[in-house]
Order: structure tokens, then C-alpha cells, then sequence
């Protein structure tokens, strides 16, 4: 990853808390222990976590309580500063800025979203989305322009004048993501913005969430406890343990080739059929036979569970959304994942005895 390509970098990141902690941090290093820390009255909340995040990704990161996602999200914004290690956004430090340098880049450059909707209870909503600009300086009627502009992005169109207990609790989030949209962040942290909704409602702001995505291009940092929430929405996932980076991959990655024991023992209710693209089955196609019909490259191997049941060929073509040849798929192999592997020559499945 080029360095232009970088959006945020930290290196070594520590957040240790307790008394007297100035004195840990030129000590910390990979080598650092609990132990050690406890024997001094110290709690590391992030060890040693280094990771880049690319301008436009989202990368989602994801742990059990207490694993630490949150308070490293905080670094990575400066809302706490860090025990040691580097956060670089843009190029710049942000750990040697001063105070009114970060409040310009989180002015100008950064929106923020907590589980806490945040909403101020005797503004309207119109003024709760213009609330950060009318702190930028701008004035009423550019901010009130832009704040009613956003609320028709996140589909609240018409309730601008109504106050936050008017509203549902989805509404309201609805409400503190128009907020964050307001500035035009770059980069846009949100620190599990859903999890105090309904299942039902979860999903259609999830579903609001692609659909800004796909419109605005972001680097996002999102944190959540629920794995399908992180693999319908990543791009790479980041998996925390006792405030580790466990693994930072492709949610096919994370499913197919866990790093550690963890994250095996993490990830395995995942459906894998849900995960995996056709694109990561196709091998090269080199000089063999790929005429017919290709399967999408984009698909999961559960969306195209029937193509695939019904289709006689042993190698299928897969393609790019271009229509470009990415490699032949295995159909055997594909079966395999979606139905798991044959028991043996006696199997009367008919996906398989065509295979």
C-alpha cells in the first residue's frame, strides 16, 4: 500500500491505565506482559496494535466486550491519548498537534458516531445536524441548507422541526449519522452505532449504511460485537483479543484462513457459503477451457448455490463485473464448501454424482 494511499497509520499503539503510567510507556514494547503490567497496578486496554487503513476502506473491528475495540478507536481520534506508539492520519501525528490543530482536523476532517445518539434534547433536528457547523463558524442559512440536505440523505425528510423524543430510536440514529455527514468527514469513526436497536430496525440501518457507502467515498472505521454485522459491511475486519490485534484481513480471509486459534474458534458458526466470493475459487485459467456462461466473481457461493448445483462443467469460467475472466472455478471444491465433503462413493446426492 502506497503511502498516498494510507489514510491512518498507528504503530505500536499502547493505551495503559493506572497510576503512574508516564512511567510505563517508554518501557512498553511487544515483549510486555499482563503479568508485569498488573504487578505495577497497570491495565492494558490496546498492546501493541499497528495497523494502516486505506483512504476509502472500511475496515470493521470486532472483539468480545473488554476486547479493547473502542478504546483504540479513541486513539486513533486522539478523544484519549495514547500510553505510546504513533497515530499518523493524512501524514501528520497526531499525537504531537496541538489542541486547537485537532480540534480544526476534527472540524474539517473527522465525524464521529457513538452508541450514545449524543442528540441535545431541546434543539430541533434540523438544529442537532447544524449543531457542528454553527460550532465551525458557519453561517444559519449554509448550515441549515446543508443539515436539511443531509437528513434527505439518511431518509428524515420533513422532520426537521420535530424534537428527538418525537422520534423512533432508529430515527434518532438516523439523526446522529446526518449529524456526523454534515462536516463532509474524510474519515468517519463509529464506535457501534447500532446496537441499541431492534434486529429489524439494526438491519434497515444497516441497509442505510451500504447505501451511504456505495454514495460517499469514506475511509471508515466501524466498531461491532456482531460478526454478520462485520461481514456484510467490511471491507477488512480487524478481530481484538485483551486488547490484541488478533488478525486484520478480508472477511474471506478471517473465515478461510483464521490466523490464530481464536479467531478459528471466533469465526466457526460462520456460514462460509455467506463469506466466500466465486472470485476466491477461480484459479488461472491457464490455456484451459473457458467457454460458457461465467458465474460473477462478486457473488457469494450461497447466491449462486443453484448455478452451481445445476452446472455439469468441472471448471467454470468467473468474471469480473467488467466481464473480464478472473479463472476457473472447481465446481467439486465449491460443492464441498456448500454442502460439505462427500462420505464417500455410496453418496446418492445428484450435485455430487455429476460433479
Amino acid at each position: 500500500m502506497a503511502d498516498r494511499d494510507i489514510a491512518i497509520s498507528c504503530r505500536n499503539l499502547w493505551k495503559v491505565f493506572g497510576k503512574n503510567v508516564d512511567r510505563i510507556g517508554p518501557r512498553l514494547s511487544p515483549q510486555t506482559t499482563s503479568e508485569e503490567l498488573r504487578s505495577l497496578g497497570l491495565i492494558a486496554a490496546v498492546r501493541d496494535a499497528s495497523l494502516d487503513i486505506a483512504t476509502g476502506e472500511m475496515l470493521v473491528v470486532m472483539g468480545l466486550s473488554g476486547s479493547g475495540k473502542s478504546t483504540l478507536v479513541r486513539c486513533l481520534a486522539r478523544l484519549v491519548d495514547s500510553t505510546s506508539g504513533s497515530v499518523v492520519i493524512e501524514g501528520r501525528d497526531i499525537g504531537a498537534m496541538t489542541e486547537p490543530e485537532l480540534i480544526e482536523l476534527r472540524r474539517r476532517k473527522m465525524g464521529m458516531v457513538f452508541q450514545s445518539f449524543g442528540l441535545l434534547p431541546h434543539r430541533t433536528v434540523l438544529d442537532n445536524v447544524a449543531f457542528p457547523l454553527e460550532m465551525r463558524g458557519q453561517d444559519r442559512a449554509s448550515r441549515n441548507a446543508r443539515a436539511t440536505e443531509m437528513l434527505s440523505l439518511v431518509g428524515l425528510a420533513g422532520r426537521e422541526g420535530y424534537f428527538p423524543r418525537e422520534l423512533s430510536g432508529g430515527q434518532q440514529q438516523r439523526v446522529g449519522i446526518a449529524r456526523s455527514l454534515a462536516v463532509e468527514p474524510d474519515i468517519w469513526f463509529l464506535d457501534e452505532p447500532f446496537s441499541a436497536l431492534d434486529p429489524l430496525i439494526r438491519r434497515e440501518m444497516q441497509d442505510e449504511f451500504l447505501r451511504l457507502k456505495a454514495m460517499m467515498a469514506k475511509t471508515i472505521v466501524f466498531i461491532t460485537h456482531d460478526f454478520d454485522e462485520a461481514l456484510r459491511l467490511a471491507d477488512r475486519i480487524a478481530i481484538m483479543k485483551d486488547g490484541m490485534i488478533e488478525q486484520c484481513d478480508t472477511p474471506e480471509r478471517i473465515v478461510m484462513a483464521p490466523a490464530t486459534d481464536y479467531v478459528a474458534k471466533f469465526t466457526s458458526a460462520v456460514d462460509r457459503s455467506r463469506v466466500v466470493h466465486a472470485s476466491a475459487f477461480a484459479s488461472p485459467a491457464d490455456g484451459r477451457d473457458v467457454t460458457g456462461p461465467p458465474l460473477p466473481g462478486n457473488a457469494t457461493l450461497h447466491e449462486i448455490a443453484r448455478q452451481l448445483v445445476a452446472d455439469q462443467r468441472t471448471l467454470i469460467p468467473v468474471a469480473a463485473h467488467d466481464g473480464r475472466i478472473l479463472g476457473l472455478l472447481d465446481r467439486s471444491r465449491a460443492l464441498d464448501l456448500l454442502l460439505g465433503p462427500e462420505t464417500g462413493p455410496t453418496s446418492t446426492d445428484p450435485a455430487r454424482t455429476t460433479a
